[in-house]
């Protein structure tokens, strides 16, 4: 009997080996797993953080068109200017009905409200510096109720970030009274535009003039490089039409330098 009990007990041994083997095996495959699921997201987050970075220099380059090549087509034909806020109101629909392409048509939806803005104002207003801020605020009701309903905020908050760049640069010419040399501008010749441009030169360069640049611009870095501490893509287009306008009213003091 004796012999029996030990013989049995000789035979369940390796089973119980095998028991704590497996368990050994699958503390270590569960071990395993966690490993990688706490290293998986960083995949997507430096795909989150690429396009993030690709959403802020589109809101760069988006700034910078309605200035460098929508500008020469209004003055001339201020219908097709107008006209093509309808095509790119239609393409913003058409990128935004595909998921990959979801948020460039956001942001170019947002770019749609800048365009009409300018295609209004420097068609058919540009002789009045008064009108500028009123019409640049066409969109901002549609922008509003946009972001209310949690819609469209990549373009929303672009298109709120240009139109934050605009007011600050338009309170700059009335601060520093460089309103009268815009109206000038915009009724003289050409060839008298470099005089009329090295006279308002002259009140940018003056002690107030310098002052408030600094202060406004200050302001908008603030605002700009906060919005990108935020890490989300909408408040990236918030910050890069931000930002864009320091650039655009720089390049804009190169050129009456220059004139």
């Amino acid at each position: 009997m004796i012999n029996n009990t030990l013989s049995s007990y000789s035979v369940s041994t390796p089973s119980i080996d095998t028991e704590l083997d497996l368990a050994d095996t699958g503390l270590k495959g569960i071990r395993q797993l966690e490993s990688t699921l706490s290293f998986s997201p960083s995949l997507p987050l430096s795909i989150s953080a690429r396009q993030s970075w690709l959403v802020f220099a589109a809101a760069v380059f988006l700034v910078s068109v309605p200035v460098f090549v929508e500008a020469p087509i209004v003055r001339s034909l201020p219908s097709l200017s107008l006209a093509l806020t309808g095509f790119w109101v239609w393409l913003s629909f058409a990128l935004m009905s595909r998921p990959a392409t979801y948020v460039w048509g956001d942001l170019l939806l947002g770019f749609s409200w800048s365009w009409l803005a300018g295609a209004i104002y420097w068609g058919w207003l540009r002789w009045e510096p008064l009108w500028h801020l009123p019409v640049e605020f066409i969109g901002l009701p549609f922008a509003c109720w946009c972001l209310a309903k949690n819609w469209g905020k990549v373009g929303n908050w672009f298109y709120l970030g240009s139109l934050l760049g605009t007011v600050v640069t338009d309170v700059y010419f009335y601060i520093v009274d460089l309103m009268p040399y815009w109206r000038q501008i915009m009724r003289v010749d050409a060839d008298v535009v470099p005089q009329i441009l090295q006279d308002a030169l002259m009140q940018v360069q003056a002690p107030w003039g310098q002052t408030w640049a600094i202060i406004l611009a200050v302001v908008l870095l603030i605002v700009g490089i906060s919005a990108l501490g935020r890490n989300q893509r909408h408040w990236y287009a918030f910050g890069g039409a931000v930002l864009s306008t320091i650039l655009v009213d720089s390049l804009f003091l190169l050129a009456a330098i220059a004139a």
